[in-house]
């Protein structure tokens, strides 16, 4: 398990590859999961910390402690250490009798090593500020867990998408994941969101 106390590294040499930069906001995750104030569960096998930037009241991240990249780097047999992240999510989630989360994961993720998203779905949050924000968790861009298993298990690995097919889902219209509702903008879409929560 990764560690937040900064170790010394050999000067590469000219012919070696350099090193990515220790602190790098793309390794965020190795340290938050070390963080005393994130951590919400633990045990030898994952942590479940808050999310620094929640997109929602209640956004989760359950983490793994051996060293997963992404979804890429799954093989079919770790399937069941999927499967027992979901099902620390819904222990979880039983301590939120009234909340609806969802469990899925980036297809695209910004962040290295492999975590499983578990965000309440009233989206009510001052984190949650752009359309590619929103459009992550409210697309074909949020993979869900349970398909994720599925793929897994069924074809031994996990079929994601291109840069490319990422990017338009990003840049789709903003739309209401409730109901019809086609906002203009993020303030809007807010706006509307608040009839939903309070419903």
């Amino acid at each position: 398990m990764a560690t937040s106390t900064p170790t010394k590294r050999a000067a590469p040499s000219s012919t070696s590859q350099r090193p990515a930069k220790k602190g790098h906001w793309s390794q965020g995750l190795l340290e938050s999961m070390n963080d005393p104030n994130l951590i919400v569960e633990s045990d030898e096998r994952l942590v479940i910390i808050k999310d620094k930037y929640p997109k929602a009241r209640y956004h989760f991240l359950v983490i793994p402690k051996i060293n997963v990249p992404n979804l890429k780097a799954l093989k079919r047999e770790q399937s069941e250490l999927l499967r027992y992240m979901q099902d620390q999510c819904h222990l979880l989630a039983s301590k939120y009798p009234h909340v609806e989360f969802r469990y899925g994961y980036h297809a695209i993720p910004s962040m290295s090593q492999l975590h499983l998203h578990m965000i309440s779905q009233d989206f009510d949050s001052p984190c949650l500020k752009t359309k590619r924000h929103w459009n992550s968790f409210n697309t074909k861009y949020f993979l869900d867990s349970e398909d994720v298993i599925r793929c897994l298990e069924e074809r031994g690995m996990v079929v994601t998408m291109t840069p490319i097919a990422g990017e338009k889902l990003l840049d789709q219209p903003l739309k209401c994941h409730k109901c019809i509702y086609s906002p203009q903008n993020m303030p809007k879409l807010k706006q509307h969101l608040y009839k939903h929560i309070n419903n």
